[in-house]
């Protein structure tokens, strides 16, 4: 009995221990890890409009190109050269959440770029979605009337993308969650001059 008492004694502690470690390493990073995630916003809208930076000017970088605009509690990054305007994306994937940021062109209809920056998405089947290979499909591709992933071998139209093999639940997601923030996204960009 005493020894089953240290027992339970002895995890106890070794419990309390570990999550005090856990929580301090919490509180050490969790700023470092919020400052990580706006670096790697700031670097997928600047890469999108062909910025060059680094990491140690990305910041001042970013606000000498690019111009905020949060209309309707949404915000854009407007990079004031070419007038592409950046917005991010999130909604659900097969997985869990992908999100990322598109550019679009002035005319706010076509793709310049899109950066999946979370994905939980299976690797090598559904993970494609972020790979920069098959994302490069989306360049020059319109938003309307609405994206369209194509999951035949028909020849695409100005506003289709192939759907990834093997992942057609992936594709049929990510065209859900680029159209359902497009339309969002577009009608408040349009409001702004009302």
């Amino acid at each position: 009995m005493k020894q089953n008492l240290k027992l339970i004694v002895f995890v106890l502690i070794l419990g309390l221990l570990t999550s005090g470690l856990l929580v301090g390493v919490d509180a050490l990073t969790r700023d470092r890890i919020e400052q990580n995630k706006i670096a790697q916003l700031k670097a997928a809208v600047l890469d999108a409009n062909r910025v060059s930076y680094n990491f140690g000017n990305i910041h001042s970088v970013f606000d000498d190109e690019i111009e905020t605009i949060v209309i309707d509690e949404l915000t854009f990054y407007l990079h004031t050269a070419s007038g592409n305007v950046s917005y991010t994306f999130i909604g659900g994937g097969v997985w869990g959440p992908i999100s990322g940021v598109v550019t679009l062109e002035d005319d706010f209809e076509t793709i310049v770029a899109i950066k999946v920056l979370k994905q939980e998405e299976t690797p090598g089947l559904g993970g494609i979605i972020a790979e920069a290979k098959y994302l490069a499909n989306f360049v020059g591709i319109k938003m309307v009337p609405s994206l369209q992933i194509n999951k035949d071998s028909s020849a695409n139209q100005p506003n289709e993308v192939d759907a990834i093999t093997g992942a057609t639940r992936t594709s049929e997601a990510f065209e859900i969650i680029m159209n359902d923030q497009y339309d969002m996204y577009r009608a408040a960009w349009d409001s702004r001059n009302e």
